[in-house]
């Protein structure tokens, strides 16, 4: 193996901050540099006492080669503690012969025998303490003076009890956000290795990958090292190719202290060690990379609604079932994740017509009100050749309006820190006719959407009329899923079902007229359709408004009403009225069942399925549905 290269010296500026974080903090446009590094020199006891009741402690430090590599250690409060001024020392169970960390440690020795392996040395390494049940965490960085590495006398096989000490040279008290908490408690693990270097990742990482909401990863500039975590909602680091020839992994960089210590390390030498626990399990996956940063437009291409994302191209990954020392029961969420960031290639559609660079403004010109919590929204497109297809939605940027600004911690409204508010709305109106030539019209488009979080909250409060301030909002682009679009037409007689969920309905608004024709083009079979449709008694004038809009499908649909108005019939009797005359199908004072679902198929002909729901819905029908064709959407916004 080649032996790592001797660090130059990194100089800091004035403000304690070394090149790499100066240049963080500039690409990332914050003024952090011109403010003193809070970065505490030793071990100050407040420190040292939050460590000592942190059950976990994340290490990483590098191997021969130079690499970084991170490990958890602990699942007791105590096995870390200070010793002596500036002194912490750590007694963990360790898999000495697959954890990477060990390995380094210790350069392979005592991995097998009975023996004791001792080292002495000044080796570089940094550490995290963590108290997922509190979510308090503390940074440490430092040199390693003493270890040593002892056979067990019970009967596991590679565990080992590892006793060390490092002289802590820097130290920082880090803030609770993007940290779910847990219960931690110890576990003998019973390491099994899977994999042992070779890519791409074995079904089992990937399987860990999908369902961790926590990592822990270590850098270094050279001189110094960082330990740190990134946390979020379960899946938020995404797998971009896993092969032979790459294997990279993407994750979003969160709003945070904005101190970049990580990213400023990437930014002098791009390495990265990441530590991946399954707390459930006890298996872990190891690997450490090269990184690639991506801030701004680059971000959102690679991650829609990300503004900085971190691409890591594994070099090397090791994964060990049973192998962490400790295990954990999940307790909550942070109010501070945002939901997951999926990848432009994951499905999502593409945006046309948009871009950062869009000049198209939509204009506020009515509202109508359909129930309490539903309305209308009318906007104007002024002079643009703008076209959409019937079911897509429209892209609408409300940044202008409604972000204030860089805050650290908003308990208030915690995840308006990651909220770049940027909403998609489906187009409840049909396109305007195609213009040749290159000619532009005034075109009126229409949104119908439940009032939910701050953008639709300020359609439902801006104020029109004479002498008011118009509502624009920049047009990012329109898109939609090309298989969600429902045929007019084909060459089978395939029945279409559409099961609907509150305003699970707008996709279909636009498509309905052309499914409703009564001869189809010709030489071709008109399409059946049938609709499901699930809303809330307080919604039904959402229904009335729809079936009076749309002659005929009123016939196709069965309406299944909930909530608590049903509980009193005569509120509801004059809208059940209504949709009778215009035809519905039926209307049931009860939820969507199973068998209703079921029923509805065309044993004949054959049936594809189109669901637009609420997640808790969706996850349910799909349920039902297992083995039919379906596709869906969602409508979150």
């Amino acid at each position: 193996m080649a032996t790592a290269p001797a660090a130059a010296a990194v100089q800091l500026n004035a403000n304690g901050w070394h090149p790499g974080e100066v240049a963080a903090h500039a690409l990332l446009k914050v003024q952090t540099s011109r403010q003193y590094n809070p970065t505490n020199s030793g071990l100050a006891y407040s420190h040292g006492y939050r460590v000592s009741e942190s059950p976990l402690v994340a290490v990483g430090t590098l191997d021969v080669q130079g690499r970084p590599w991170t490990s958890l250690l602990g699942g007791e409060k105590g096995f870390a503690r200070p010793v002596a001024k500036n002194v912490l020392a750590m007694q963990s169970l360790v898999d000495s012969v697959h954890d990477p960390v060990v390995r380094a440690f210790f350069s392979g020795a005592g991995e097998k025998g009975e023996e004791i392996a001792r080292l002495e040395t000044g080796k570089m390494m940094s550490g995290l303490s963590v108290d997922l049940e509190t979510r308090d965490r503390v940074k440490v960085a430092g040199k390693m003076v003493v270890a040593s590495c002892a056979a067990s006398n019970n009967e596991v096989g590679v565990m080992r009890k590892m006793q060390m000490a490092m002289v802590v040279e820097e130290a920082l008290g880090n803030c609770p956000k993007y940290m779910n908490r847990k219960e931690i408690r110890a576990h003998l693990p019973r390491p099994e290795l899977v994999s042992d270097g070779e890519l791409p990742l074995p079904p089992q990482a990937l399987k860990l990958l999908e369902k961790a909401d926590m990592f822990f990863l270590s850098t270094t500039n050279g001189e110094t090292m960082d330990t740190n975590h990134r946390g979020g909602e379960a899946g938020f680091v995404r797998v971009l190719s896993n092969d032979a020839e790459e294997v990279v992994l993407v994750y979003p960089e969160y709003s945070g202290n904005q101190l970049y210590q990580s990213l400023g390390n990437l930014q002098v030498r791009p390495l990265i060690g990441v530590v991946v626990p399954d707390y459930e399990t006890s298996d872990v996956l190891y690997l450490t990379g090269e990184t690639e940063l991506l801030v701004g437009g680059k971000a959102a291409e690679m991650m829609p609604h990300a503004k900085v994302v971190v691409k890591i191209i594994v070099k090397e990954a090791r994964f060990v079932r049973d192998g962490l020392s400790f295990r954990g029961t999940k307790i909550d969420q942070s109010p501070y994740n945002p939901p997951v960031r999926r990848l432009a290639r994951e499905g999502l559609p593409a945006q046309i017509g948009g871009g950062a660079n869009c000049a198209i403004t939509a204009t506020l010109l009515r509202k109508e009100t359909l129930s309490r919590d539903i309305a209308r929204f009318t906007f104007l497109l002024q002079q643009q050749k703008v076209l959409w297809k019937p079911g897509q939605y429209v892209t609408l940027d409300f940044s202008a309006e409604l972000d204030h600004g860089w805050s650290h911690m908003r308990d208030d409204d915690p995840q308006s820190l990651n909220d770049d508010f940027v909403r998609t709305f489906t187009v409840s109106s049909p396109p305007p006719p195609f213009l040749l030539d290159g000619k532009t019209t005034d075109t009126e488009l229409e949104i119908t959407v439940r009032r939910h979080g701050p953008a639709t909250g300020l359609l439902w409060s801006h104020r029109l009329g004479p002498g008011r301030v118009p509502l624009e909002l920049p047009v990012l682009g329109f898109g939609g899923d090309e298989s969600f679009r429902i045929p007019t037409s084909g060459d089978t007689n395939k029945a279409a079902i559409f099961i609907a969920g509150g305003v699970g309905i707008t996709p279909l608004l636009t498509q309905a007229p052309g499914l409703l024709l009564k001869e189809p083009v010709s030489g071709e079979k008109k399409k059946k359709l049938r609709v499901l449709w699930s809303l809330r008694g307080q919604d039904l004038g959402l229904a009335v408004d729809t079936f009076e809009r749309i002659p005929g499908l009123a016939a196709q649909t069965q309406l299944f009403i909930t909530g608590s108005s049903i509980s009193s019939e005569e509120t509801l009797r004059k809208p059940i009225e209504r949709v009778k005359e215009l035809g519905v199908q039926g209307v049931l004072l009860r939820r969507l069942l199973k068998d209703d679902v079921l029923g509805a198929r065309d044993a004949e002909n054959g049936t594809k399925f189109y669901l637009c729901a609420s997640p808790e819905m969706q996850k349910i029908v799909n349920g039902w549905l297992h083995g039919e064709e379906v596709v869906y959407e969602s409508f979150n916004y």
